[in-house]
């Protein structure tokens, strides 16, 4: 009889275990179409909003306790985080971060274990993104994985600097250096913290443990005042979320693909594109202010104080938001846009390749790896290839107007500054679009389609330009200028 009722007991819990399951399936797929959204961007999203409460009861009940409770915290918060989103494909992560480890464990500080770590980490991102891709952008396990690559490279890195004299390291790598030994565990918290694991931002060992260890506050020996400070950034995300929401039914890029697109006047074409492209960075600015709020009020968004004696909480910015929305150069984006992977691949691959003494082809080599690095498809190499140019002839065209002295009178007139800000807006966010195009349509055959509509528009524009500018330089810029510029 108690085997039976024991079975029944088993049986009936197995049911509600399903139909829990189901109605979850259930209440998410109908809250997504209901949104317009996908299921797996629907889970996304409230992934990153839990970040809130579970760094509310961080403040609340673990900020001074003992760090193995808060190292185990970080690590079961990001299991289940990756549980919720890709169910038992959380073992890609766990298998890489223990293996890490053991590379850690195995072969010390030395070089050979900061190439194996390289050479493992991205040869199974990029198996991941061979064996999942498809045609659209679909969120899967290897979405958090690129964030993972890049802490476990630069953990990598950061231990074997630690191993160097202190005298011949650069002051930012020995402030990244790690000189003790880290544990699976801290390696573990580092690696799932729940306000970085899905969609960034990066940030070191060094600082990871500063906040476990009740450092980054910034009144000494009590919780962060950073409540205010985290709002600011989720009230912020918020307004994107909300633009971007409306928005999205009616600026897509499927649209640049429809016969309807390549009917509409060449202006029109360009024009939309260049709409798109202002409007579709905005998912991503979205994530990363919500995520930063999410880093802020758990401390680790704490940056020292600045020269007025105020605490600074851009640790974990990975926005410039004024900057991103006002700057009318690439440069510019580029600088407001993604801040911590941008800092990222400058200290832990382009200066690495100082030894090449080309500073040129270690950037090229650098935007290589970053396109790599967001996937196998043809149109993230198209893009990446696009920014080296456009940064190219950007740097050209402003030298060239700088040791003119006909262009810079012309530049400095004060009542034409408002034109020249509309025509440079215009163009950067006309070729931030053509290059978006290729990064978000990622096959050959879908850019390639979109770019022949536009007559490969940003390639000649910049080409042209790239070989025109040199010889107006030659022109333009007087022999005792070029000469005060060689001395």
């Amino acid at each position: 009889m108690a085997s039976a009722a024991e079975g029944d007991v088993g049986t009936v819990a197995e049911l509600a275990k399903v139909l829990r399951f189901g109605f979850e399936e259930l209440s998410l797929n109908k809250l997504a179409t209901s949104l317009g959204a996908s299921e797996q961007a629907l889970r996304l999203i409230i992934s990153i909003f839990m970040g809130y409460p579970l760094a509310v009861f961080y403040r609340r009940y673990l900020f001074f306790k003992d760090t193995y409770l808060i190292h185990l915290f970080h690590t079961f918060t990001g299991l289940s985080i990756a549980y919720f989103n890709f169910g038992n494909q959380l073992y890609h992560s766990l298998l890489c971060i223990v293996l890490q480890f053991l590379i850690l464990r195995l072969m010390g500080r030395t070089v050979t274990a900061v190439l194996t770590t390289y050479c493992f980490q991205m040869a199974y991102l990029l198996a991941g993104y061979y064996y999942t891709a498809t045609g659209n952008y679909d969120i899967k396990w290897t979405m958090p994985h690129c964030v993972l690559t890049l802490k476990l490279i630069g953990l990598a890195v950061d231990y074997f600097d630690g191993g160097k004299d202190q005298n011949s390291l650069s002051s930012e790598q020995q402030k990244y250096a790690i000189r003790g030994v880290p544990s699976l565990l801290e390696v573990a918290g580092f690696s799932y913290f729940y306000g970085a694991f899905l969609v960034g931002p990066q940030f070191s060992m060094n600082h990871y443990m500063k906040l476990v260890q009740g450092q980054l506050t910034d009144t000494p020996g009590k919780i962060p005042n950073s409540t205010i400070p985290a709002l600011r950034r989720l009230s912020l995300g918020l307004v994107y979320l909300v633009g971007y929401t409306v928005l999205s039914p009616h600026i897509t890029e499927d649209y640049l693909l429809t016969e309807d697109y390549e009917n509409h006047p060449f202006w029109f074409r360009c024009m939309y594109m260049l709409l798109w492209g202002k409007f579709v960075l905005n998912k991503y600015v979205t994530c990363w202010l919500v995520t930063e709020g999410v880093c802020i009020l758990t401390g680790l968004g704490f940056n020292g104080f600045d020269e007025h004696g105020k605490a600074q909480w851009d640790a974990c910015a990975n926005m410039k938001v004024w900057l991103f929305e006002t700057t009318p150069r690439f440069t510019g984006t580029i600088a407001s846009f993604n801040i911590n992977t941008n800092a990222w691949v400058a200290r832990y691959f382009f200066k690495r390749l100082k030894f090449l003494g080309n500073k040129e082809l270690s950037q090229g080599l650098s935007l290589l790896f970053l396109a790599l690095w967001h996937g196998l498809h043809s149109g993230y190499l198209v893009c990446f290839q696009m920014e080296f140019l456009i940064v190219i002839v950007e740097r050209q065209a402003a030298s060239l107007i700088q040791e003119s002295p006909a262009l810079s009178r012309l530049s400095s007139i004060t009542v034409l500054q408002p034109f020249y800000y509309l025509v440079q807006q215009t163009i950067h966010w006309l070729f931030m679009g053509y290059s978006m195009t290729a990064f978000c349509l990622f096959t050959w055959d879908k850019w390639l389609k979109v770019y022949k509509s536009v007559y490969f528009l940003g390639h000649v524009f910049f080409l042209s330009l790239l070989f025109i500018l040199p010889y107006v330089h030659k022109a333009m810029v007087p022999r005792k200028e070029k000469l005060k510029k060689m001395g």
